[in-house]
């Protein structure tokens, strides 16, 4: 189970979240694709105990990535491939040489899956979502995509979520790393 201390790296926007449903709750159409969404959103904070059931693994929860004055406050990446490791270094490598220095990925439910969070700030989502195709396309020059990347125009709001992480894979803070340059 994740630790409170760890969960608050990542700046959650925590006056409403998601519940998965296992039935098809809304249906839309955003940029002519039509989209089936079996996340609930709940208008209420997220709470501790909600996060400890997300956990205990009685419901899955996943938070909003855009808050509702359209800010983003974190980047992530969802990767989705074979080699967490590689992916980790490619990318903790990448984010250092562009000046980020706050990140951190943590496991998902499903082994060897990853969602690396980039904390960038209050920054807007027009903003957000060019760091973020910038960044993959960075990234993409190095190895194989196997990733998708948030904040994204081409999803509808209610896709720009993550599930909440289970555990912290790796993290990096501040500049420690430079002693060793």
């Amino acid at each position: 189970m994740i630790s409170q201390m760890d969960l608050s790296l990542i700046k959650i926007i925590s006056d409403h979240y998601y519940i998965k449903r296992d039935k098809i709750v809304s249906k839309f159409e955003h940029r002519g694709r039509y989209f089936f969404n079996k996340f609930e959103k709940v208008n209420a904070p997220l709470d501790s105990k909600v996060i400890r059931d997300h956990a205990e693994g009685k419901i899955v929860v996943a938070h909003s990535l855009i808050s509702k004055t359209d800010h983003v406050e974190n980047i992530v990446f969802d990767y989705n491939g074979f080699n967490a490791d590689k992916f980790w270094h490619r990318a903790q490598l990448m984010l250092r040489e562009e000046g980020f220095i706050n990140f951190t990925a943590y496991k998902t439910k499903t082994s060897g899956h990853l969602h690396l969070y980039i904390h960038k700030g209050h920054t807007t989502l027009n903003e957000g979502c060019q760091l973020a195709s910038k960044l993959s396309m960075i990234l993409s020059s190095k190895m194989p995509t196997e990733w998708r990347v948030f904040p994204t125009l081409n999803l509808p709001r209610e896709y720009n979520i993550m599930i909440l992480p289970y555990e912290v894979f790796h993290k990096e803070r501040g500049t420690s790393w430079s002693k060793h340059m």
